[in-house]
């Protein structure tokens, strides 16, 4: 009797396990702000260094006034000599840092965040990436100023050529950048912001 008692004890004990870790996953899994179905959505490509404040308040301004997500997009760019999928430790750490001062931004303006990061063999490459299997409805974006990284003229007038819908451009001028912090290992950031950039490690 007492050896049957255990038994059912410890199946009892495994079947609880199973469903905490059941549930666990089902967490971590699910993002913390699902943008309604059908809402818009904005795309807002960046790079490290190139990360404007002023085009990142225009694009949560039309993100609020539309109820649309904002969609912030890395990209990252990967040396010819290299696998395209090869792990990129640093170009990783300071993207999820600049994602999540952007996802607390839009946190503040109340809205949601779907972050991605799109590697490329150049900047337009992997902007060529994202429309292949992105929806977006338009793009906000900051040109160069002064020579400095960023999208210059050319990538302005290749961006009219082959993005689909409504191009927003801001012209170069006075702006804050936002620098990139110190790159921060993945388990000190936020789980949600973990869990949404789709980045290979």
């Amino acid at each position: 009797m007492t050896a049957l008692l255990i038994v059912l004890v410890a199946l009892l004990a495994l079947a609880v396990v199973a469903l905490a870790a059941t549930h666990l996953q089902y967490r971590r899994r699910r993002p913390s702000r699902l943008p309604s179905p059908g809402a818009g959505r904005i795309l807002f490509p960046f790079m490290a260094g190139a990360l404007s404040q002023r085009a990142l308040d225009a694009a949560l301004r039309l993100a609020r006034a539309e109820s649309a997500t904002l969609v912030p997009v890395f990209l990252a760019r990967v040396s010819m000599h290299l696998p395209i999928d090869t792990p990129l430790p640093r170009q990783s750490g300071i993207a999820l840092s600049l994602q999540e001062a952007i996802e607390q931004r839009a946190t503040a303006w109340g809205i949601p965040v779907d972050a991605r990061i799109e590697r490329g063999r150049t900047y337009r490459h992997a902007l060529r990436q994202t429309f292949e299997h992105e929806r977006y409805d338009r793009i906000v974006l900051a040109a160069a100023v002064r020579g400095e990284s960023g999208f210059g003229a050319d990538d302005v007038a290749w961006l009219l050529d082959n993005a689909a819908g409504e191009i927003v451009v801001l012209r170069p001028g006075t702006d804050t950048t936002i620098d990139p912090p110190r790159p921060r290992s993945l388990r000190s950031l936020p789980r949600t912001t973990r869990e949404r950039a789709r980045v290979s490690y």
